[in-house]
């Protein structure tokens, strides 16, 4: 019979925290690989993009990842942010609402790669499932009204030696999450979580651990 270690309630619950992430990052129909959003119901632009500040790009010199409370935070002059104004808080609340809808459609996928050389970051290999080490970030998100474009996009890394849930992405996903959740409930003004994911994303951190710490307690 094998050995069941005994693991502290407390971690379990962090544990399935941050399993459900990257469900609740990608929406229902998302999460299962499907889209089944009635896009065009919407009026949305998928290609529309307002940048919080003027860059050129490609970059004339490269863009340097910088730190902010020991979390990894992009290079303004390289990566602002952007915003597709058309998708409004109305779009954002509506259960219809996927990302689906603006993703791989201003930019492709391909686009976003060159982001990598952009920052001097090798581009992994094997980058998937739990040896994901990378991800090309939305810096505002999809589901925050980010826009699909190259000022808003850039490599995400690290740290080593550490298991998936642990990785920077992770940890900026929730605090996407919680953003986007504020933002529903009227707890948060749209423009107001934008700006400020743009300009810091870690300061939400301890907000949205938080968060989601209170609610995996009240259930």
């Amino acid at each position: 019979m094998r050995r069941i270690s005994w693991i502290p309630r407390t971690e379990l619950i962090f544990v399935a925290l941050v399993g459900l992430v990257p469900l609740l990052h990608q929406g229902p129909a998302e999460a299962s690989g499907q889209c089944h959003a009635n896009c065009q119901k919407f009026h949305i632009s998928d290609t529309a993009s307002t940048a919080l500040a003027q860059v050129i790009l490609p970059p004339e010199q490269g863009c340097q990842t910088q730190l902010s409370h020991n979390f990894p935070v992009p290079d303004p002059k390289c990566t602002p942010g952007a915003i597709n104004p058309t998708l409004t808080t109305q779009v954002l609340r509506d259960p219809d609402f996927r990302t689906c809808c603006v993703r791989d459609n201003a930019t492709s996928a391909a686009q976003k790669t060159t982001t990598y050389g952009w920052y001097g970051i090798p581009h992994p290999s094997d980058n998937t499932g739990q040896n994901q080490t990378c991800e090309l970030d939305h810096l505002v998100s999809l589901e925050l009204g980010g826009a699909d474009t190259l000022d808003n996009i850039w490599p995400q890394c690290g740290p080593s030696g550490v298991s998936l849930p642990d990785r920077y992405f992770k940890e900026k996903d929730m605090v996407e999450n919680y953003l986007a959740q504020q933002v529903k409930s009227g707890q948060i003004d749209l423009s107001v979580a934008q700006k400020g994911i743009a300009s810091d994303w870690t300061q939400y951190l301890e907000d949205a651990k938080a968060y989601y710490h209170q609610s995996s307690t009240s259930q």
